[in-house]
């Protein structure tokens, strides 16, 4: 046996396991592409050691489909030893998954604020929650399994979020417990006891780690309740079964009955139900052995004969789709002509993200609730120092282009007339060349007033105007962007003031609207502000769109006036130089109305809610 075992008991005593009741029959490796390639689980368990970075590597080439488990005359099931395997090396190891980067950035996207909404009503004691794939790619669907369960259960809550199935199969055994553990706990503390899942990796979390929440597939609710009647079609189908419901048999009889009803005969794959294969993308394998993957598929494209394949998890529809004709069960439920012609509309990235926001927000518009909630809470990462070495390396370049451009008397450049003289000659990269000078000058903390004054100048009232707002708005979420993500500390170490703390909890209480009276109502440097609203918790998106339609106002009003005064110069007074010396009088006027304001109602630097709620 390897070295090092005792270090981690419950690997231990799975490869203790292995050893022991495996008579290396070889029915796993008849029927696993994976075990073929490395030998039966006792061979690999015996030679395991945790010193060995090549030990450390094979269990993630193991799609974790318990195929294995299924066929072992000995009922044992060589999957776990792999998934422990790979916890125990996600420990050893914080880089482990970096190659898992896309699977798990689209996990954390699925957990975060933006993306996740919780609407609970009255009464609520069971949810929908649809994951991650399907509203993505089939977002109508989605709604049409929500109001068809609504019919049913009238206090029916909806959950939008992920079950961070991907850092468990990945080994990230803790940040996946404080993850899913998480939601388990809200939805418990609030009256939840029964969960309705679309998705075969969610159905398997939430029954193995949900607790006192009871779980139970839409399929198997579908076929109980009942269907409204449609057309009968005369079809010869075959089923794909998940391998993550490869022991639920309820599930696999429900299916069959929901395609039946629509008159649909099923031909079954030689390998179905509890010997269904993997899709091929099981475990995230294809992520380090794409042959593996598409082996699994061809073998899948191999067994359905040339017949139409019918699933139900959305990512083996994905997966399967690339190699054969595949439906989700859901369409042929509630789209089923469209369906069998091939017909139906699945997108993909990045609408899929664009898809998920729509859903959020018609939950959030016509639903009534009770208890609300977009989840904010966050585990920290085990590579977080590498993250911030980057970080920090990142900072270094800044600071030395802040230097070599203070030193090097680039600084001349920014000023009018050698701006205008240097931009003139560059033709039709003019344009371009102003916007990233205001994108940068921000973050450099240069005045922006002279280059947008320039802009009016150089490219007239209209032209002007789009040029400026454009940079400046792109180099207001630049330093946004870089004091939420790089610099966090330094920004934070010159807001210590009381005026910067109110600053910050006006945002928490009151979000975008305090960036619009901040930026209509200067009480802050401009500058300093872009980075300060980056330590803030406003939603990026919200930032970007205030800051450029309140900040267009004055950008209007100077470059209008700029734009006239080569005239002036001239001797010429024009309508567009009144016009524009009118527009500096009204935006500068702001302050002095804010301060009428406050002295009349005695209010704190910021409004009152009152006020907000009038914007």
């Amino acid at each position: 046996m390897g070295t090092g075992l005792g270090q981690d008991d419950s690997l231990d005593y799975t490869l203790e396991t292995i050893i022991n009741h495996c008579i290396k029959c070889g029915l796993c490796q008849k029927e696993c592409e994976f075990l073929r390639r490395y030998g039966t689980p006792k061979e690999i368990a015996e030679t395991y050691s945790q010193d060995d970075a090549n030990c450390q590597t094979i269990p993630f080439e193991c799609s974790l489909c318990c195929l294995c488990a299924a066929v072992c005359p000995k009922e044992i099931n060589p999957a776990d030893m792999f998934l422990q395997m790979r916890r125990n090396a996600a420990k050893q190891k914080d880089d482990i998954t970096k190659k898992y980067s896309g699977i798990l950035g689209y996990e954390k996207r699925g957990t975060s604020k933006l993306y996740t909404w919780y609407s609970l009503p009255e009464n609520c004691n069971a949810v929908f929650f649809p994951g991650c794939t399907l509203p993505g790619t089939r977002p109508k669907t989605t709604l049409k399994i929500f109001y068809y369960l609504k019919e049913h259960i009238s206090a029916l809550g909806i959950v939008l979020d992920c079950c961070t199935k991907p850092s468990h199969d990945l080994g990230r055994d803790s940040y996946f417990h404080d993850m899913f553990g998480e939601m388990k706990n809200f939805l418990l503390q609030h009256g939840v006891t029964t969960v309705f899942v679309a998705c075969p990796n969610c159905f398997k979390v939430f029954t193995k780690y949900g607790g006192d929440l009871q779980v139970q597939t839409v399929y198997e609710y579908m076929a109980d309740k009942g269907m409204p009647p449609t057309k009968i079609i005369d079809q010869t189908v075959t089923v794909h079964d998940p391998c993550s419901l490869r022991f639920e048999t309820t599930t696999h009889n429900a299916i069959r009955q929901l395609i039946e009803r629509q008159g649909i005969h099923v031909n079954e794959m030689v390998h179905s139900k509890g010997k269904t294969l993997c899709c091929g993308e099981g475990g995230s394998v294809s992520c380090v052995s794409p042959e593996l993957s598409t082996r699994w598929a061809t073998s899948r494209k191999q067994e359905s004969n040339g017949n139409r394949v019918i699933t139900y998890c959305a990512g083996c529809a994905n997966q399967l789709g690339k190699h054969m004709p595949t439906l989700h069960i859901l369409d042929l439920m509630f789209q089923a002509e469209a369906a069998i012609h091939g017909k139906i509309k699945v997108s993909q990235a990045p609408i899929t993200y664009i898809n998920r926001l729509r859903l959020k927000r018609h939950f959030k518009k016509n639903m009534q609730r009770s208890v609300v909630r977009e989840r904010v809470f966050q585990v920290e990462e085990n590579n977080a120092k590498g993250k911030n070495i980057l970080k920090i390396f990142i900072l270094l370049i800044i600071i030395a282009g802040i230097i070599a451009f203070r030193m090097t008397g680039a600084l001349q450049y920014l000023e009018k007339d050698t701006l205008r003289n240097m931009i003139e000659g560059y033709g039709m990269l003019a344009p371009f060349i102003y916007m990233l000078i205001y994108a940068i000058a921000p973050s450099l903390f240069m005045p922006g007033l002279p280059i947008t004054l320039a802009g009016g100048i150089l490219f007239g009232a209209f032209w002007g105007v789009v040029y400026s707002i454009t940079g400046a708005t792109v180099g207001a979420c630049v330093a946004f962007l870089v004091s939420r993500y790089l610099a966090r500390d330094w920004v934070a170490s010159k807001l210590r003031s009381p005026g910067w703390q109110r600053l910050d909890n006006g945002v928490e209480r009151h979000g975008w609207k305090v960036v619009a009276f901040t930026r209509l109502v200067p009480l802050f440097p401009f500058n300093l502000l872009n980075y300060a609203f980056g330590l803030t918790k406003i939603k990026f998106i919200h930032y970007a769109v205030t800051t450029f339609i309140t900040m267009l106002p004055a950008c209007i009003a100077f470059i209008v006036f700029s734009s006239s005064l080569l005239d002036v110069l001239n001797g010429k007074i024009s309508l567009k130089f009144i016009a524009g010396v009118f527009l500096i009088i009204l935006v500068s006027l702001i302050p002095f109305f804010y301060k009428r304001y406050k002295e009349r109602k005695k209010t704190e630097p910021f409004p009152p809610a009152r006020w907000f709620d009038r914007i």
